[in-house]
């Protein structure tokens, strides 16, 4: 696979009109992922998903070179919920749609320029190796947005064993207010998918966000993110993770000033022999700031749920108020779940706390139910169904709560 991956990028730089400096940019984190390659249990925050072993048994080879097949999207799920939109095609953005805001409030651009940086993170290094359209939308102060922005990643059905590598960053002006939704579509062939993010929340504004794996699909997702918060600003985070064949969502917050907050929620809902991971790390770096983790996981057949999360507080961020739980239901004698919850802590004027638990579902409650008239099966589905609502019970947003659970099958 490396020779092949040598000849892709080899191919690559020849087809882009790219400066000397972006050239140099690119060979360098190229040249770093060549060195290290895929990540292996032996690195501690990928113990528990081995992705070079996981791609070596799925993939023969992954062709990095694709292009933009023009193709329509199904938006039937969200036909009654007015939005705005930006659609991905295999990668490339294909539209561009702010009908129901101020245009010249959203600065949005294309193909912007690569800084000049070599990660430790060699998907990082991979993905700015391959990555061609790298998009901006910055919004400026005081913009309050009307309908939610929704972000659609569709993949044609002829794309095979392809590796996509994507990047958009969202700049949030002060006094800003956006809501932003994440769907993909079905695929199922085998593609290896690189999405990096970058997000600034700046003064007094709030980002709400929400990622949502749902539809059947043998892909195979790595999604990075790095967000920084500002002054009295706020993000609403939401996962949910079921759909991919294997999915690790990676996120970073950073509390850089007080008053910060997070609420981060997020569901891992599989079966078959699905593997996803969610790895958090909230950094309180200034006082008087807050976060809140809750990540539930339902695994069923011979699934893996994964869950890594670590509260960090700087020795200046006293009246910190950091929470954080997971809780996993095992429906299958032969799932696998792992946890692992940190907290990293220098300063001694903080509240903090941590936990996880996972265990069967409870028995006498089936037993209960069946004695009302449900079947076994319909008693455990009414068991997970209220295990799960609680997270999605704490989505604020009514328009997308309501999305959540017509996607998730549970009812209002």
């Amino acid at each position: 696979m490396e020779n092949n991956l040598k000849l892709n990028f080899e191919d690559y730089l020849n087809e882009k009109n790219l400066t000397n400096s972006q050239k140099e940019i690119k060979e360098s984190n190229f040249d770093n992922f060549i060195k290290n390659g895929f990540p292996n249990k032996r690195i501690e925050d990928w113990k528990f998903s081995d992705l070079k072993q996981i791609i070596s048994t799925n993939f023969d080879n992954i062709n990095f070179l694709n292009r933009e097949i023009a193709s329509s999207i199904d938006e039937s799920l969200i036909d009654d919920l007015e939005h705005n939109k930006i659609v991905f095609i295999n990668g490339v953005i294909s539209k561009i749609d702010f009908s129901y805001e101020n245009e010249d409030k959203i600065i949005v651009e294309q193909n912007s320029n690569l800084e000049k940086e070599l990660s430790d993170n060699v998907m990082l290094n991979l993905n700015t190796a391959f990555v061609s359209n790298y998009t901006k939308i910055l919004v400026k102060s005081g913009y309050q947005f009307q309908k939610p922005l929704f972000l659609f990643n569709y993949l044609t059905k002829d794309l095979n064993n392809a590796g996509l590598n994507s990047r958009l960053d969202i700049n949030l002006e002060d006094d800003v207010a956006l809501n932003v939704v994440n769907l993909s579509n079905e695929n199922l062939n085998n593609n290896f998918l690189n999405y990096r993010q970058k997000i600034n929340i700046g003064k007094n504004s709030i980002l709400k966000n929400y990622s949502l794996d749902t539809n059947e699909n043998s892909n195979f997702r790595y999604s990075y993110k790095d967000i920084y918060l500002e002054k009295n600003s706020h993000l609403e985070y939401f996962i949910l993770s079921k759909g991919s064949k294997f999915s690790k969502h990676d996120i970073n917050c950073f509390l850089n000033n007080e008053y910060g907050s997070i609420v981060l929620n997020g569901i891992i809902d599989l079966d078959n022999e699905k593997h996803h991971e969610i790895k958090t790390e909230i950094n309180h770096n200034e006082e008087n700031c807050k976060s809140y983790q809750l990540i539930k996981s339902v695994l069923n057949d011979s699934s893996k749920g994964i869950y890594q999360g670590k509260i960090y507080v700087n020795s200046k961020a006293q009246k910190t108020d950091g929470y954080q739980l997971s809780r996993a239901l095992l429906l299958s004698d032969h799932v696998e779940f792992n946890a692992k919850p940190e907290l990293e802590i220098y300063a001694d004027d903080v509240k903090c706390s941590h936990g996880s638990t996972s265990g069967n579902i409870d028995e006498n409650s089936i037993f209960y139910l069946m004695s009302r008239g449900l079947s076994y099966d319909q008693s455990k589905k009414l068991l997970t169904n209220g295990f799960l609502n609680e997270v999605i019970e704490k989505i604020t947003n009514e328009n997308i709560k309501s999305l959540v659970k017509k996607l998730t099958g549970i009812n209002e």
